[in-house]
C-alpha cells in the first residue's frame, strides 16, 4: 500500500511539472490574445512549480487537495475555454489543439492520483444500543 502511495504522489507531482511547463511555454502566444489570458497561463505555470516543488519535500493532505483542486480548475476552464469562451479574459471560443488536450489528459491522471491520496473519513461500526460488551 505505501508502494501505490508513493507511486501516486509521484504520478501527482509529475502531472504539476508537466502542466507548469506546458502553461509556461504558452505565455508568450498568449500576450497576443491580451494580458488576462498571458496572466493567467503565468500563474497557473508558478502555482503548479510551487505544488511541484511543495509535494517532492511534503506529503501533506493539503497539497494533495491544493493540486486536486488546480487541476480541476484548470480542466474546467479548458472546457469553458473551448466550448463557449471565458467572459472578460476570453471571450471567444479556442479551437481544440493537440498540446492542451494532452496537458488535460495529464491534469486528469494528475487529479485522479492526488483524489486518491485524500484522506478519507473512517467508518466506525457501532454497537446496537442495548447490547453490552
Amino acid at each position: 500500500m505505501i508502494v501505490r502511495a508513493v507511486l501516486e504522489r509521484d504520478v501527482v507531482i509529475l502531472a504539476c511539472a508537466i502542466s507548469a511547463g506546458i502553461h509556461a511555454a504558452l505565455v508568450p502566444s498568449h500576450l497576443e490574445e491580451g494580458n488576462a489570458a498571458a496572466a493567467g497561463f503565468a500563474a497557473s505555470a508558478v502555482l503548479l512549480g510551487v505544488l511541484a516543488v511543495a509535494l517532492t519535500r511534503s506529503s501533506r493532505p493539503l497539497l494533495f487537495a491544493a493540486a486536486a483542486a488546480v487541476f480541476t480548475g484548470l480542466i474546467a476552464s479548458y472546457a469553458l475555454a473551448v466550448t463557449t469562451g471565458v467572459p472578460l479574459i476570453h471571450p471567444h471560443r479556442e479551437p481544440l489543439e493537440g498540446l492542451a488536450v494532452f496537458a488535460k489528459a495529464v491534469e486528469l491522471v494528475g487529479l485522479l492520483a492526488a483524489v486518491q491520496l485524500l484522506p478519507r473519513p473512517h467508518l466506525v461500526a457501532s454497537q446496537p444500543k442495548g447490547i453490552t460488551t
